[in-house]
């Protein structure tokens, strides 16, 4: 365990003094050397989180008119071509009944019984007030208006697919059936997504090459990546004379099956997701049309023994690759000769397109690389041996030499080549299946290493170990300890353990953030090591911007990661690890460099767009033919977009249906957003928001708490906290003597001012403060709600800790101390406002981590058998923390309950692993 700190150590980093707790060492910096924190929006900026940028010289992205002829800087885009009259709202009467239809399909996403329902209640109360008709008499009036729609939505077309090969004499019923291929013009739905103005402010139309202030090299959106530019190079030289000015727009895809029923008939759908690779992360990641449904692909069905034949399993994948080449067949032409398209800006370019990343988990990975399962679809490592180092690349050049040197059993055996078919993507140019493969960090690294793997394992060790019923109890251990884990904004609670049926990924996002503490004690240390390693390695990978040095750190929390498991194979709970979901993280670092964050090619972007695109219109359907019926409402949905994206344009959806209508009313017309100043953007087009990486700053919530004591004596009474006077007097005395030697808690409380003031009480605080792990892209700021409130949720205190900031010079944990909150509050006092806290310090426990888990121990600070507490000024709050109790050898009681924690335990890890901004700001 951490040792105690010694009075050496307690010395003010600013001044020869020495201090006998950190409490009031805190005290004293904040008093008398307090870095306050400006204001989110007042632009300042970090000196050592500015950028430069390298922009590709010879595919700059030029806006060029319709005759593909470059434009002259600062000229406007040339006029789109509007979907409706100007000022009409055709094919809807009004902007309410526009308003009305969009809430209802698009945002409801009501079934045609509510639909119909719905109609019927306008109805009547247009009949109460007077008369009237609704726009349409039932659900199917409605969809025919919006089928009325001209632009928006690609067409949905059917192809029937079917086996060609020779026939036996009985054939089995797939080699007859005819399969369906649903799928819409992969380039006119490429067209709609890049000319969708919501995207203006997240579109890079060129390749960049990002800097920090530091000359590293810096890797977020896949334009500010090596295949991109590499691309690029490879269209400047096979095409010279078109390339200069022209753009680079890399398309993006993504494949995985999804259940919509399992209890009436286990109806699977597998949709193809499409995105222009020129948006960012946070687009793509967002709730909008950054990724859409461009396909789904026909699932063939036979009896159990017919799927196990080999022809059965040579034609699936056939079928599969098949329909892939069918849907990307439009894009082709323009891989090779350049196109007009409209962007987000408004402005057209010149576009190349190209085949980029594919985002899919291991068994679609298999499918698409055309490799023997348990085998790396990236490299030729052998499938025994998947726990070494990484192997030779695979590559459709090197695959075509290795099938003219070896037969097939060969391929099969030695290299986990499959030579039945060819991937889809030998159709296209530059494209190359085995380099196109996304890290997957859903399913590689948050459910298949760390649910899969790690957390099973430890149980199976505990099984091993103390046999069935033992492990049984440490594992109910285990669940108590984290049932009993302090709150924290966004934090997913276990409130009975990790034991339930179902598990998601956000399940296993929150799991990974509190598991570690949880096994101390009941694991070899090793074993906590190599979590803490694994834990550090998903931390860095899952940041949205990673620099070289970053990169570093990845490799070594893997190296580590690679040492410790062998604990596993020690303890007998593995033989070997040859997995191919944690074999694939050795390709993380080179996968990182060539497509940037993973976090904007995960799995989990399809996943979340199953429930837009097929779970939610599945269940507005009838389930009977529910296909045709997705792809209808799909298509309604899209032409929906466009409409409000062509009102928008026009200045007709300002404001609500009620304040637009008015404004009609009383004469008034829309105004084009094209017509409205706007100011002109100067910056660089890239994008990226750098703001200020250790400013931060907190702000108490805008309306105070009711039913509290307003003046100081009684207030003290209120909350059972007789101190409070004494330290609220000392805090003003060192806000009025800041320059005075003597320390606030050695001054006499009768010789500090008196307060007869009103104070108001808040149960809460926002922080503001910059965290690039939380958005995508190079920057941005982000904030938390810190609590401190008697009765959460109507049932019991709750009492957030913060990251006190003493030292704005040593980093991390050694420039910080903890304080738990125990009421905020505002008052003035000589005519000057403040806004403070009244916390308990928790010091931290020594100058280095404790080196199991890798995190700081921090104790609370007791004076005598008090709470040592003090009043501090907002400003001193960086932002909230989260502990995890050192729970120690007894087993925790049932009745433990969460809100107790931070009062019974005596020693606390400051948990780094609660989010991304904290992994970074601790360490």
């Amino acid at each position: 365990m951490p040792h105690q700190p010694t009075l050496a150590q307690l010395a003010c980093p600013h001044c020869p003094r020495k201090f006998t707790g950190e409490g009031r060492r805190v005290q004293h910096m904040n008093t008398y050397h307090r870095q306050l924190t400006p204001p989110a929006d007042e632009g300042n900026r970090a000196e050592d989180h500015s950028f430069t940028y390298i922009r590709h010289p010879v595919l700059s992205g030029n806006p060029c008119n319709e005759d593909g002829e470059d434009l002259l800087p600062h000229s406007p885009p040339a006029p789109e071509e509007l979907l409706t009259p100007e000022g009409s709202w055709r094919p809807f009467e009004s902007r309410s009944v526009f308003d009305w239809a969009y809430l209802t399909f698009s945002e409801a996403k009501m079934s045609e019984r509510l639909t119909n329902k719905f109609l019927k209640v306008w109805a009547a109360s247009l009949l109460e007030n007077g008369g009237g008709k609704t726009p349409w008499g039932n659900a199917k009036e409605f969809w025919a208006t919006i089928d009325e729609v001209q632009h928006g939505s690609c067409p949905w077309k059917t192809y029937v697919v079917q086996y060609e090969g020779p026939l036996p004499a009985s054939p089995p019923k797939w080699m007859t059936e005819e399969f369906h291929l649903c799928t819409q013009n992969s380039r006119t739905l490429l067209h709609e997504q890049v000319r969708n103005s919501k995207l203006k402010n997240n579109a890079h139309y060129t390749a960049y090459r990002q800097f920090n202030s530091q000359q590293e090299r810096v890797f977020s959106n896949v334009m500010s990546a090596d295949w991109v530019w590499d691309q690029s190079n490879r269209i400047a030289e096979d095409h010279s004379n078109e390339a200069p000015g022209a753009m680079f727009l890399p398309i993006i895809a993504g494949s995985d099956k999804t259940t919509v029923s399992v209890a009436t008939g286990h109806q699977v759908f597998h949709p193809v997701y499409q995105s222009p690779g020129i948006i960012s992360n946070i687009a793509r990641r967002a709730h909008g049309n950054g990724v859409l449904p461009v396909a789904f692909l026909p699932i063939p069905k036979v009896s159990r023994n017919e799927s196990k034949t080999n022809e059965y399993a040579t034609f699936c994948r056939q079928l599969y690759h098949s329909c892939l080449a069918k849907i990307f067949q439009p894009l082709k032409a323009g891989m090779t000769k350049p196109e007009l398209v409209r962007c987000p800006d408004g402005h057209l370019r010149r576009a190349f397109y190209g085949l980029g990343p594919y985002i899919a988990d291991y068994p679609e990975q298999v499918y698409l690389a055309g490799v023997v399962s348990g085998w790396c679809p990236k490299c030729d490592a052998p499938n025994n041996a998947l726990d070494l180092d990484e192997g030779l690349r695979r590559s459709h050049m090197k695959n075509d030499l290795l099938k003219t040197l070896f037969d097939e059993d060969i391929l099969w055996e030695d290299y986990g080549v499959r030579c039945d078919y060819k991937p889809f993507t030998y159709e296209f140019p530059r494209a190359d299946i085995h380099e196109q493969l996304t890290p997957d960090l859903l399913h590689q690294v948050i459910k298949g290493t760390f649910k899969d793997h790690i957390v099973t394992w430890v149980y199976e060790y505990l099984v091993l170990t103390h046999g069935v019923a033992r492990a049984n109890e440490i594992q109910e251990d285990i669940d108590r300890r984290l049932s009993v884990v302090p709150p924290y904004p966004g934090l997913r609670r276990f409130p009975e353990g990790r034991n339930f049926e179902q598990w998601t990924g956000n399940d296993s996002k929150a799991l990974m953030k509190i598991y570690l503490a949880c096994i101390v004690g009941h694991v070899p240390s090793q074993m906590v090591q190599c979590l803490s390693a694994f834990l550090d390695f998903c931390y860095i990978a899952r940041q949205n911007l990673l620099s070289s040095s970053d990169l570093n750190k990845l490799k070594d929390a893997l190296q580590r990661f690679h040492q410790y498991r062998d604990v596993f194979i020690e303890a007998g709970v593995r033989d070997d690890i040859s997995l191919p979901r944690q074999h694939s993280l050795v390709h993380y670092a080179r996968m990182i460099r060539l497509f940037g964050s993973p976090n904007g090619l995960c799995s989990s972007i399809t996943e979340s767009k199953h429930i837009v695109a097929v779970k939610k219109p599945w269940r507005s359907s009838s389930r009977y033919h529910a296909l045709a019926q997705i792809l209808r409402r799909i298509s309604r949905e899209e032409k929906l977009e466009a409409a409000l994206q062509d009102f928008t344009r026009q200045g007709m959806m300002v404001g609500d249906a009620l304040s637009y209508t008015e404004m009609v009313l009383d004469g008034g017309q829309p105004i084009p957003l094209e017509a409205i100043k706007e100011e002109e953007d100067e910056g660089d087009d890239l994008g990226p928001t750098d703001g200020p990486k250790v400013l931060s700053s907190i702000k108490l919530s805008i309306t105070p708490a009711q039913g509290y004591p307003r003046d100081l004596e009684s207030l003290a009474v209120h909350i059972s906290q007789l101190l409070f006077p004494t330290t609220f007097r000392r805090f003003l005395w060192s806000e009025i003597h800041p320059d005075n030697v003597n320390q606030a808690h050695t001054i006499p409380v009768d010789q500090c001012p008196l307060f007869s003031g009103r104070i108001s009480v808040h149960h809460s605080a926002i922080a503001y403060f910059y965290a690039p792990s939380d958005v995508c892209g190079a920057g941005g700021m982000y904030h938390e709600r810190i609590r401190s409130t008697p009765l959460w949720q109507k049932s019991y205190p709750r009492r957030d800790t913060v990251f006190v900031e003493t030292d704005h010079v040593r980093p991390g944990m050694l420039g910080m101390t903890i304080a738990r909150v125990f009421l905020f509050f505002s008052f003035t006092f000589l005519r000057q406002s403040y806004s403070c806290a009244f916390v308990h310090w928790i010091e931290r426990d020594g100058d280095e981590v404790d080196p199991e888990t890798g995190l700081w121990v921090v104790r609370p600070e007791f004076i005598g058998n008090q709470r040592s507490m003090a009043v501090i000024d907002l400003d001193c709050i960086a932002r909230g923390a989260h502990l995890l109790p050192v729970f120690g050898p007894a087993p925790l009681p049932a009745t433990l309950h969460f809100s107790q924690s931070l009062d019974i335990f005596r020693a606390f890890f400051v948990n780094r692993f609660i989010d991304h901004h904290s992994h970074e700001f601790v360490l």
